[in-house]
């Protein structure tokens, strides 16, 4: 018997205890992927749906080049403080009040776009739902990452980027069909609320972490935790018992920083392209002279999601550096293949505009699996949010300057600079990826 072991109440049979990531997959690891699966989903179509409704908006309420890319923009720059802020809170209070809360905030903020009496109004409550957003980008991943199985975990979060595929695509799709002129604008960015309401009913009950709790000492909750969802004994053994952190210092400490600045690099030279085009993917085919360009929006939002769903297979199957570094690689060919050809027919200019959605809807599932796996439990949060901020401050920069960059150098060299961007993306990559496959999240 080893000297973790507990004896059970009803008799002398010892029972082995038994690391949380060594547990199969079960009921309660279902529940939780689907309760954050839902809060993604509404991620996504909470930032999806500004992007298709953005002409008739712009045409409504008058808006300069100046604005479009500020309301573009609006939830992103709401992204960085919620999660830099909130992600903070979740390593000091704990994931779980986060987790639930902030979903409160986006269904009352999503709400109230209905009634939005001019651009101002609009702009301050799209930065309100996005730091209602930035709070779930920082915990939803971590307080999965810290529940999953680690056979499972690449495969569960991966999953979370699909979800919130789901809903941009859904969301692109709904507005393009649904957005019939005068104040449709108003309810479509209000249907926001539905999918938030729906997260939050769910998400009343969750658990606490049992590795945060046994970060701050609390080991009987922990163990009171796992007993009561999967009806084993923790084995603590491999948990620090770290105490309080001392903040986002740590995180740029000799023993954090490669990993932190890895981090912070890699996912914004990925997502400011992605934000940038897809925010803007009626003006870039308008630029691009494409005909019947609604259809084409369609094929390239199919993609979009198929491509998101592959990236599971592959996230589950490549190590972590591999599929980071390609992914890269194959992204920038696409986008300077399309400035390339930005004169030719709609068919060759497509061609690597759809190769450009798919490896990018897949290569956005390592933007869930990378950044917990890069930190500690006591700062996981922090660095998740930490990453997730800044990142969305390299979104909105791209989100911003591209209808600039279309209106001033057209779209060759658009193109040819976000390629850039990826390509920088590549090379950090290839000179600071760690591999956090097989790594236990301790």
């Amino acid at each position: 018997m080893s000297e973790n072991s507990v004896i059970t109440e009803s008799g002398d049979k010892p029972v082995e205890p038994t690391a949380l990531d060594q547990l199969p997959f079960s009921r309660f690891h279902a529940k939780i992927t689907a309760m954050t699966l839902g809060a993604n989903f509404s991620d996504g179509y909470a930032l999806g749906i500004i992007g298709a409704i953005l002409p008739t908006i712009s045409v409504q309420l008058g808006l300069s080049s100046f604005w479009e890319g500020m309301i573009a923009s609006s939830a992103l720059i709401g992204l960085f403080f919620g999660s830099l802020i909130l992600g903070r809170v979740g390593d000091i209070i704990g994931r779980q009040r986060v987790y639930v809360l902030n979903f409160a905030l986006i269904a009352a903020v999503s709400l109230m776009q209905l009634w939005t009496p001019n651009v101002m109004a609009l702009f301050v409550l799209r930065v309100l739902i996005g730091f209602g957003l930035g709070a779930d980008y920082a915990v939803g991943p971590t307080l999965m990452s810290e529940f999953a199985p680690r056979r499972q975990r690449g495969a569960m979060l991966a999953s979370l980027t699909v979800a919130w595929t789901v809903g941009y695509v859904a969301a692109n799709v709904i507005a393009t069909y649904a957005n019939t002129g005068d104040d449709s604008w108003r309810w479509l960015l209000a249907s926001g609320a539905i999918p938030a309401v729906i997260v939050l009913v769910v998400r009343i009950g969750t658990p606490e972490s049992p590795g945060w709790l046994i970060s701050k000492g609390r080991v009987d909750e922990a163990r009171a935790i796992v007993r009561r969802c999967f009806g084993v004994e923790l084995d603590t053994s491999a948990y620090m018992q770290e105490g309080e952190s001392v903040g986002y210092k740590e995180l740029f400490s000799r023993g954090n920083r490669v990993r932190t600045w890895f981090g912070i690099l890699f996912f914004s030279a990925l997502v400011l392209p992605y934000f940038a085009i897809y925010t803007f993917v009626p003006t870039i085919l308008s630029n691009l002279n494409v005909e019947n360009a609604d259809l084409q929006y369609l094929i390239l939002n199919l993609f979009l999601l198929i491509g998101g769903i592959a990236g599971i297979w592959f996230v589950a199957k490549m190590p972590r550096r591999s599929f980071t570094i390609v992914s890269f690689g194959v992204l920038a060919v696409s986008l300077a293949a399309l400035g390339a050809l930005s004169n030719m027919s709609v068919a060759a200019m497509m061609i690597p505009f759809v190769i450009y959605t798919f490896v990018m809807s897949a290569a956005s599932n390592i933007t869930q699996v990378y950044p917990p796996e890069l930190f500690p439990t006591s700062l996981r949060a922090s660095g998740v949010g930490l990453l997730n901020g800044l990142s969305r401050i390299a979104s909105a920069a791209g989100t911003f300057a591209l209808p600039l960059s279309l209106t001033n150098w057209g779209i060759s060299t658009t193109m040819y600079w976000l390629a850039g961007v990826l390509l920088l993306g590549m090379l950090i990559s290839i000179r600071w990826a760690p591999e956090t496959r097989s790594q236990n999240l301790v």
